[in-house]
């Protein structure tokens, strides 16, 4: 830790990056295929090293966050996922649902030393950390990370504004952690108590959005930040850097971006679900899908880290939606796509008003068969068991916001 970069991770080649992830790849599938009693099951097929290349990956199952409460419930407390018992975890927690999140006994378990370093912390700061120590692990992700860095802890969590904003100017933290909106809320009630915590002049913010308003409410206020992406699950992500060009996939995942409802993955920049593989030795998660859309960005930072860029969240994958009376899923109309090799983009837009239902599938394709958008009704009735009208339109005349299902009806 030096200078602008955490480590030299960020700053390697794209080639050396590429091999020494899919050997760490290779290693890893092995390990869950081998330690764990869900992935052993789920990639019984799979013969020793032979997940080495992004392909190959891609050819794997993706196992979805939805799908985590009945595999726990059934398999208490991890879904058979870890490759340690309960107790041989560093912290156990509970996230809404409940599903239980684990933490390994490594220093910095969910990495995010990288983004607080991104950030600007540095050893021998304070950090006031207002993510929630209570239950979940966001809390002690950013804690831990700090304290790799060589950063003191302000263990504030969430609440108590007004003990915030003593605390913060007693101890003069050089900045915060937490929700952006609770930051906004702390620099208001100081300002508002004529109290100076101008101390704070950093954060890095996560947990929900932070539209360009709000971030430019913070720097106005005296506090500038960076955002960071993860899950309770998986850990950091993708972070942003000081050139504020999308977020850099940390070193520690393998992502890809797939179509909602499948597991294939799309053309760089297209829109879609982020499925993650986590290199975690104590909860190596293969192919995860966070339920979270983003997209690829092209090229590589202006601030000197080279690993591939996303977006940042573009909202939520799981489409689902109930159509008279029936529920329909992208990977229904996933199915329909590829019954067609016509067709190389689907979108079914649903409008009318609720109780009278029409639902037309978009289909892109650069064929002018009469015959085709019969044959692909008769294949969305078959696959959705209801009735629905098709209509062929040119290649790219579809959004790339990765909806494969638009609810647009009028609900007054």
């Amino acid at each position: 830790m030096s200078g602008d970069f955490y480590d030299t991770l960020e700053t390697r080649s794209t080639d050396e990056r590429e091999v020494a992830q899919m050997a760490a790849l290779s290693a890893q599938v092995d390990l869950a295929r081998g330690k764990t009693a869900y992935f052993g099951k789920l990639l019984a097929d799979v013969g020793p090293g032979a997940i080495n290349s992004r392909s190959a990956l891609a050819g794997l199952p993706v196992t979805r966050k939805g799908d985590l409460l009945d595999l726990q419930k059934s398999t208490p407390p991890f879904g058979g996922m870890t490759t340690v018992a309960a107790n041989g975890l560093a912290r156990l927690y509970m996230s809404p649902g409940p599903i239980y999140d684990a933490e390994g006994p490594e220093s910095d378990p969910w990495r995010f030393a990288r983004t607080l370093y991104a950030a600007g912390f540095r050893k021998g700061e304070i950090l006031h950390n207002c993510f929630s120590y209570h239950l979940t692990p966001a809390g002690m992700m950013v804690d831990s990370a700090a304290r790799a860095i060589g950063c003191a802890v302000f263990p504030g969590g969430v609440g108590n504004t007004e003990m915030q904003v003593q605390a913060a100017a007693d101890l003069k933290p050089a900045g915060y952690g937490g929700t952006p909106s609770f930051l906004k809320i702390i620099l208001e009630k100081a300002r508002e108590l004529g109290t100076d915590i101008s101390c704070m002049k950093k954060g890095l913010v996560g947990g929900e959005a932070l539209p360009p308003s709000l971030r430019k409410e913070l720097s106005d206020l005296g506090c500038d930040v960076l955002q960071c992406y993860g899950t309770a699950d998986l850990g950091l992500v993708a972070y942003e850097s000081p050139a504020l060009e999308g977020m850099i996939l940390d070193e520690g995942v393998i992502v890809e971006i797939v179509r909602p409802g499948t597991g294939d993955p799309v053309a760089e920049g297209e829109v879609g679900e982020i499925v993650v593989t986590s290199l975690n030795q104590s909860y190596p998660l293969i192919r995860f899908g966070t339920g979270d859309m983003s997209a690829v960005l092209t090229g590589t930072s202006p601030c000197g880290r080279t690993n591939q860029r996303i977006k940042g969240w573009m909202g939520r994958a799981d489409q689902t939606t109930k159509i008279k009376g029936m529920f329909v899923h992208p990977g229904q109309i996933a199915e329909i796509v590829k019954r067609h090799p016509e067709i190389s983009k689907a979108r079914l837009v649903v409008t009318g008003r609720t109780g009278d239902d029409v639902m037309t599938l978009h289909c892109e394709t650069t064929t002018s068969e009469d015959t085709l958008s019969d044959t692909v009704a008769a294949s969305l009735q078959s696959v959705t068991k209801l009735r629905g009208t098709v209509s062929l339109v040119t290649e790219g005349s579809l959004a790339n916001d990765g909806k494969v299902i638009e609810d647009a009806r009028s609900y007054d």
